[in-house]
Formats: structure tokens, sequence, C-alpha cells
């Protein structure tokens, strides 16, 4: 499999990262803390990229690894990444606006157990971006969903350690819409899609935190040499680096594996996640431990990304839950 960028990827990518460096600095990120709108402004220029939703998930994990680089708050991911996977997997007349940018949408799951399968829980548990987007599909057993406005419904905030993704509580009992039916293996394919986007915005995400503590050490002076110089610090640095490298393979590969619908998709999807969510904890740990105690100030940027970073490790499987359902796969 060949992992070279075509012309088109690394002008994707490129764009991304100019794009999302102008309009998503950390100052966006703190600010959406007490204001979730200022995100608002943010998706209108990420608009433009929506339609990648239809296209390769090679090229939308390309970009969402420049929003993890970021941080980046709001619809973009449960839009283009759980909610047009899902209308597309119906045939749904609303995805032509998504993949426009017309509109947006998320997707009620989880049940109050926070896996993401098919259930008839009555409370749907770590729904993104409820409050912000114009459509909420609730996915039950069967599966059967009903795909409704999200405005009026019964939901609830949860605190979690990350700002910068809100997700909600939904209660499902009293939503009333037109049940539609679809195979349950379509179904695992739109999460399994999902996982592989975060599995690379995770990636971004890593590699800030690690691009953050290489600089911290080149800056940071003790006994009249630079941090970095130390040889302890040099084999953290280069371990992490190596880590980061490893999950971005595995996302990418993941990635052409599921466009390529090949017969290992299944296992390379949970590799992707659990290689991402180790190298993502282990980039938040070990940045915090370069930085020393300014790291653990309020007005450092590093907690923004170790809240993400943590916070997406423990969202669509945490890293041991996918090592076991890998386990299940390889020895059934």
């Amino acid at each position: 499999m060949d992992f070279t960028l075509t012309d088109e990827q690394q002008l994707l990518r490129d764009t991304a990262r100019t794009l999302l460096a102008k309009e998503c600095p950390p100052s966006l990120v703190r600010a959406h803390i007490e204001d979730p709108s200022v995100a608002d402004a943010l998706w209108e220029r990420e608009r433009d990229f929506t339609a990648l939703a239809g296209g390769p998930l090679a090229d939308l994990c390309l970009f969402m690894t420049e929003t993890g680089y970021v941080a980046a708050p709001g619809r973009f991911f449960a839009t283009t990444a759980l909610f047009a996977p899902l209308l597309a997997a119906l045939g749904d007349d609303r995805l032509d606006a998504m993949l426009a940018g017309e509109t947006s949408g998320t997707v009620a799951m989880a049940g109050t157990d926070g896996t993401w399968a098919p259930n008839d829980d009555p409370v749907k548990r770590f729904v993104p971006e409820l409050d912000s987007v114009e459509w909420v599909a609730v996915v039950d057993a069967g599966p059967s969903l009903r795909i409704v406005p999200a405005a009026g419904l019964d939901a609830r905030l949860l605190g979690t350690a990350d700002w910068s993704r809100r997700l909600f509580e939904l209660g499902v009992s009293s939503v009333d819409g037109e049940r539609r039916s679809l195979d349950l293996a379509a179904m695992e394919a739109v999460v399994a899609r999902a996982t592989v986007a975060l599995a690379a915005e995770m990636v971004g995400t890593a590699r800030r935190l690690f691009d953050m503590a290489l600089e911290y050490a080149k800056q940071r002076v003790q006994f009249d040499h630079p941090i970095g110089s130390f040889q302890a610090i040099q084999h953290r640095l280069a371990e992490l680096s190596l880590a980061i490298e490893r999950a971005d393979a595995a996302a990418q590969y993941a990635a052409m594996s599921v466009d390529a619908d090949a017969d290992d998709r299944a296992r390379v999807v949970h590799v992707a996640k659990a290689a991402a969510g180790a190298a993502a904890t282990r980039a938040a740990k070990d940045s915090i431990q370069i930085h020393g105690g300014i790291g653990y100030t309020w007005e450092h940027d590093l907690h923004l990304f170790i809240r993400r970073a943590y916070s997406s490790e423990a969202w669509l499987g945490t890293t041991g839950w996918h090592h076991d359902r890998l386990a299940e796969l390889l020895f059934a």
C-alpha cells in the first residue's frame, strides 16, 4: 500500500493547515469555553470542506489531522464523520445539502455504558455538538433510527475534561419521528469510519503536544544549557515521536483499508484508534513532564490539548476497549 500523498492531497493538507492556523488559534479555543458560539465563525470557513465527507476517508482524515492539531471546536467532526456517512448509508435526501455545507447534524447512539452500538436505552450519551447542529439521528436497536430536528430536545451538557468538544446526554423516549431501518453491517461501517477519523484527529493533537514540548525543550535553560540537550529529554522526545509516527501510519492504513473495503478493515480500525489513543495520552504525559510547573498553569495553552487528548482517547472506545475487540477478532 502506497502512503505517498498525491499532489491534490498535499494541497488539501497544506490548505487546511494554513486555514486552521489562522482561523483557530488557542485564543479561540479558550473563548469557546465560556461562549460556544465563537466556533460559528470557524464553521463558516469549514463549510467549504464538508464535501470531503462524500469522498475517500483518506482525504477526510488529512483534514481531521489538522483540526486535531488546533483542537478545533464545533460541529465539523460530528457532521462529516458521523452524520454524513449515516445519511449516505440511508440514501437520505439531506446528504446533498450537508455535503454543500448548508446543514449540519450529529448522531445519538451510545447508551448508558458509552458503547457506540445500536441499543434501546432511553438515554443516549456522548452525543457531540447537539446544541449547534440542525439535525440529530437517534439510533436504536435493530438498528432503527429517527432523524429529527435537534432544537428543543431533552438534552443535558455532560461535564467532561475537554471543553472544545461538547458532549451531551439525550433522553429519547419522547423523541417523535419516522423510524427507518438500516443493515447492521452498514451501521458498523458508519461507526468504523468515524473511529478512523477520530484516530487521525488524535494524531494531530499528539503532534501539537510534541511540537510544544520540543520547542520548550529548546528554549528552557537549566545549568546553562537548554534542557533539550539532556539525554533524558532527548530519549523521551524520540520515543514519543516514534509513537506518533506509528499512530499516523495506523490511521492512514485504516483509512485506505476502509476506502478499499479490505478484508482486514475491522482489525485495522481497532489498531488505528488504539495506537492513536496510546500516542495521544503519552504525548500529554510527556509534554507536561518536559514543561514542568509552567505546564500546569491555566495561562499556558498546553492544557487545552492535553484535555483534547485524554477525552478523545475515551470517546468511541478507549485504547483498552479496542485492544479487547482486536483480540476477539484475532483469537475467535
